[in-house]
């Protein structure tokens, strides 16, 4: 969700997004095709560029495809991008074809989220790995970073709280500079204030590119590691914003205890 106040125009909305991006005017002409001259007078609002133009820019700086059409609004233009629901007919072989990534993940949990955390789709065994979060935790919407660091989830069951919690954390806050999305920005707010403090460096068992997830179970502790995966060349606002998170087992043991929850 983009917020946009009243006094905001398209060259106030651009003049952001290349802030937020750091890259000069220069820089952004380059990537644009254009001269920073015109990006000057674009963002000074001496010069009104056309719809094309707008949306190179956009896309010169990777904006987000919901707050691209947000900036043509602001500039007087029709959205480019199409936005379906999730849940909708628009989306469902894209559905049908996730919920078959899920299925084949098995006996590992996997889900699909949106931009923030925003649980969508799961498979048995994510919904079998969180059953002893609180039911208020699991009753939709389901935030997933939530379920996964909250007290009365699944924080008091991972062994390297410490290390996971600002992992998630540090992530979630990565996203929100890329994304205008307020919920993100209120959810790292709520989890860094539940999170303990932050180790000094990393643990014993980081493996040099990726924080494992360990996880006390009762057949023994859980060692999980994560992916993310994402449509890079969506064209649809909700497909761009999909998220899906597999865990894995960074074990035989961890694979084997998997196996026998599903």
């Amino acid at each position: 969700m983009t917020v946009l106040s009243g006094s905001d125009d398209y060259a106030t909305v651009l003049r952001r997004w290349r802030t937020r991006r750091r890259v000069s005017q220069l820089e952004l002409a380059l990537r644009a095709g254009t001269t920073q001259r015109h990006v000057s007078f674009i963002e000074s609002g001496r010069s009104h560029p056309g719809r094309a133009m707008l949306i190179r820019l956009a896309e010169s700086l990777e904006v987000p495809l919901r707050d691209r059409n947000a900036l043509l609004l602001a500039a007087g233009y029709a959205p480019a991008y199409p936005e379906n629901r999730f849940d909708g007919p628009g989306l469902a072989a894209v559905r049908t074809a996730l919920e078959r990534v899920l299925a084949g993940h098995l006996p590992f949990p996997a889900v699909v989220v949106d931009r923030a955390g925003t649980l969508l789709l799961a498979n048995a065994a994510f919904t079998a790995l969180t059953a002893p979060a609180a039911p208020e935790l699991l009753a939709p919407p389901v935030s997933v970073p939530r379920v996964l660091l909250h007290p009365d989830g699944l924080a008091p069951l991972i062994v390297n709280l410490d290390e996971w919690a600002w992992h998630v954390i540090d992530r979630l806050r990565a996203e929100s500079v890329r994304n205008q999305d307020p919920r993100l920005v209120a959810l790292v707010t709520e989890l860094a204030a539940l999170a303990p403090d932050r180790p000094r460096e990393p643990g014993p068992d980081y493996v040099g590119f990726a924080v494992p997830l360990r996880l006390r179970h009762r057949d023994g502790e859980l060692r999980l590691l994560t992916t993310l995966t994402h449509f890079g060349t969506a064209v649809d606002v909700a497909l761009a914003e999909l998220r899906m998170e597999a865990f894995l087992p960074a074990d035989g043991q961890t694979a084997a205890a998997l196996a026998a929850l599903v």
